[in-house]
């Protein structure tokens, strides 16, 4: 869990991914020659801050999304949301602009949201959720969850994946956009023709924890039912707990496959979580475990 809490710690608010961009690099750059297979890193400016890893011969590729929810600073102690947290007077956020550190409290609400920080803080600074990390044998709570345990998933199937793409994708929280040029990439590069998305879902009526791995049949968007027939075959034959879910809300990168110009399946699979876009996520170790499990299967007999 040390890795997982240095992900947790780290801040990239839609927009600003570098540092985290730059932490998985290096940590890639570190472990890739003990992994089965070395990847083909791609990353630098013409990258922006997304990365790819390519395993051997890809005909699948895993997105994980970098970024979080999170709030920017505008005029007069005013805050701006960036993609949908929730905002709760009283939640602690903290950041850093030309001036220095920041910690600051939330006043306000949806209509009108600002914050306590007793000076003025530079124009269009991210502020995050302060973090507050809490495990016991059963959960994980922490802000962030969506999409660090994403993330985490994917590092960890690169420890055995022989052929794939491993893709972390950014400003998925707020509306998408790199998605487009990294699936053009992928296409021109080692082309694909399915996509796992490696994010978090909810706890609903029908999804809940310690239930396994959820595989959506729909968000919003809807994946073609005979891939997502097929990927169920297989999750059957894995011996790993999972759930269904169908919701008629909800977004991922999977949406910006499903809208590229190149026919590739899709289905989200992940862990589902309360208390979404909060500082208070939960999500159940075994159902994280559960989603890790499945991955590595799923790459295995796709």
């Amino acid at each position: 869990m040390k890795f997982l809490f240095e992900l947790l710690s780290k801040h990239s608010v839609s927009g600003d991914e570098s540092e985290i961009a730059r932490f998985i690099f290096d940590y890639v750059s570190k472990r890739a020659s003990s992994w089965k297979v070395r990847p083909i890193v791609y990353f630098g400016e013409e990258f922006h801050d997304c990365l790819l890893l390519k395993f051997g011969e890809p005909k699948t590729a895993v997105f994980a999304h970098l970024d979080t929810v999170g709030f920017m600073t505008r005029y007069q102690n005013q805050l701006i949301t960036v993609g949908g947290p929730e905002v709760v007077e009283g939640t602690k956020l903290v950041g850093k602009d030309s001036k220095g550190d920041i910690s600051c409290t939330i006043l306000g609400d949806d209509e009108a949201c600002f914050h306590d920080f007793p000076r003025g803080i530079d124009r269009g600074t991210r502020l995050s959720f302060e973090q507050n990390i809490r495990l016991d044998e059963e959960y994980i709570q922490a802000a962030y969850l969506d999409n660090r345990l994403g993330i985490y998933n994917a590092l960890l199937l690169c420890e055995t994946l022989e052929n794939g793409w491993v893709v972390f994708s950014t400003y998925e929280e707020h509306g998408g956009g790199s998605m487009p040029f990294l699936l053009n990439f992928i296409q021109n590069e080692a082309p694909i023709k399915q996509a796992l998305i490696s994010d978090i879902t909810w706890v609903t009526e029908g999804v809940e924890h310690h239930k396994g791995v959820v595989i959506s049949i729909r968000d919003k968007f809807i994946p073609r039912k005979s891939f997502i027939d097929k990927l169920i075959k297989i999750a059957e034959r894995s011996t790993v707990a999972f759930q269904l879910e169908v919701e008629a809300y909800g977004g991922s990168d999977g949406r910006e496959v499903q809208f590229s110009p190149h026919l590739i399946d899709w289905c989200f699979v992940g862990a589902a979580e309360e208390n979404v876009h909060t500082p208070d996520e939960k999500v159940s170790l075994f159902d994280l475990e559960c989603m890790i499990r499945m991955y590595r299967f799923l790459m295995e007999n796709l």
